[in-house]
């Protein structure tokens, strides 16, 4: 198999695949090294697949998706609930991100699909080896969520003003955050 069929088949695993696809299963099935399949990853990037790193494994992102911007705000505790939220209402957690005054954005990637990846996010958090990055803003954060359509994102939208867990946008904000709605 040359490394054009090699990355076909990357992306055919990948895609029928209903969970995030380790690179050392994609090496193992493939019979090549994980820096080969890494190396192919980047290629098919470069040209255009739009494949997603997760702590689990490779997806492939869906062009038909649509996103947005969630400012929120509460405390640790309530972390839980507001990640089972975004997911439960059919919702990907691609990000948290802060706005610091002086650092500007902080932001790291969960892309976290289902409710085990939530789970599995927290346990990292509660096992000390790091903390919540919305600790550095007061609490105040963002999130970038992915959906299949823009009735999901307003679903989950009216679920956080439900809980309390929305922030109002300050005008000091970047204006790329100003506008909740913007998919």
């Amino acid at each position: 198999m040359n490394g054009k069929e090699r990355r076909e088949q990357i992306i055919k695993i990948i895609a029928s695949s209903s969970n995030p696809v380790p690179g050392s299963s994609l090496a193992n099935q493939l019979k090549v090294s994980r820096q080969v399949i890494v190396q192919d990853i980047a290629l098919l990037r470069e040209g255009g697949t739009n494949i997603m790193s997760t702590n689990r494994g490779y997806i492939i992102e869906h062009k038909s998706q649509v996103q947005r911007v969630f400012k929120v705000h509460h405390t640790d505790e309530e972390s839980a609930d507001e990640l089972r939220l975004f997911v439960d209402c059919g919702g990907m957690v691609k990000d948290v991100f802060v706005y610091h005054h002086i650092y500007g954005i902080i932001k790291a990637d969960l892309n976290l699909r289902s409710r085990l990846d939530v789970e599995r996010y927290l346990a990292d958090l509660e096992s000390g080896r790091s903390s919540y990055l919305k600790k550095i803003t007061s609490d105040y954060h963002y999130h970038t969520i992915i959906a299949d359509d823009s009735e999901t994102l307003d679903l989950i939208q009216d679920r956080l003003r439900e809980k309390g867990y929305l922030a109002k946008l300050q005008d000091y904000e970047p204006d790329d955050l100003k506008n909740q709605d913007k998919l």
